[in-house]
């Protein structure tokens, strides 16, 4: 693959980049991961997300396990060149591995933060077991 790709990102001494995947049509920031540069690789080359999961010290495609693909149609890059926005379809409806649409459904109101998104599919639905 062409190496401009990855000259511009600005990896940090782990090697990840910061990734967020923003459904295309609402605007909604739908989860936030990271990139190592063959995710970044993979992304491009296959046109779905890829990310690297530090608790599993592993590549992954999203949707591997749940089939919640994420079909990238954009990669936008910061200006320091340190986080990455991806411009998605979320196959689905679900990103976040709790079975909710965004894994942002938190808000801080009154003091406290409190769940105001419904969980979509359950997790045991999703990948037969409870995820880590």
């Amino acid at each position: 693959m062409d190496n401009s790709l990855l000259e511009a990102v600005k990896f940090d001494e782990k090697g990840l980049v910061c990734a967020i995947a923003q459904d295309r049509q609402s605007c909604r920031v739908l989860m936030v991961a990271w990139m190592n540069a063959e995710a970044l690789q993979k992304t491009v080359e296959t046109g779905f997300a890829h990310y690297y999961s530090r608790s599993r010290q592993k590549q992954w495609m999203k949707g591997e396990e749940s089939g919640h693909t994420q079909k990238v149609y954009e990669l936008r890059l910061d200006c320091d060149g340190d986080a990455i926005v991806m411009l998605i379809d979320q196959n689905g409806g679900i990103a976040c591995h709790t079975g909710r649409e965004s894994c942002f459904y938190k808000v801080w109101k009154d003091g406290e933060w409190q769940t105001v998104d419904a969980v979509l599919k359950d997790e045991e639905a999703i990948y037969g077991h409870t995820h880590p």
